[in-house]
């Protein structure tokens, strides 16, 4: 894996957080103001493409910080299989969006991290 530190990535990546953090914040009041359900509660297993102790911390605590989901626990990886957060989401509809979602704050935290065009483990190229 090649590091290539991207700041204009790393600019945009904590903008779109902060995007999220206020969406999040909203939906929440949002729902808690609102008569009836309040929540569609899950837990999924989302394995990382993280490789770096600072890459998997980033995207942990950019999950946690985000309102309305929360890493509850971590499995370490191992040459053969990737570390895996699972996370507690409130709002999403289905196992499905949640994974669409972190998958899509992944990407933009690796781009941060690896630069534009990155390559994962299995050698597939990312941009």
């Amino acid at each position: 894996m090649r590091w290539r530190f991207s700041f204009v990535n790393m600019l945009g990546y904590l903008g779109w957080l902060i995007g999220q953090i206020i969406l999040g914040s909203v939906t929440v009041a949002r729902r808690s103001l609102t008569p009836g359900r309040f929540s569609n509660p899950s837990v999924v297993a989302f394995p990382l493409r993280c490789r770096t102790d600072l890459e998997v911390t980033w995207m942990a605590s950019s999950i946690t910080i985000t309102p309305g989901t929360l890493v509850v626990g971590t499995a370490h990886g191992s040459d053969t299989e990737p570390v895996t957060v699972f996370v507690h989401s409130v709002f999403d509809q289905d196992r499905t969006s949640v994974h669409e979602g972190l998958r899509a704050m992944e990407d933009r935290l690796l781009r941060a991290t690896r630069g534009s065009r990155w390559t994962d483990v299995n050698g597939e190229e990312h941009s």
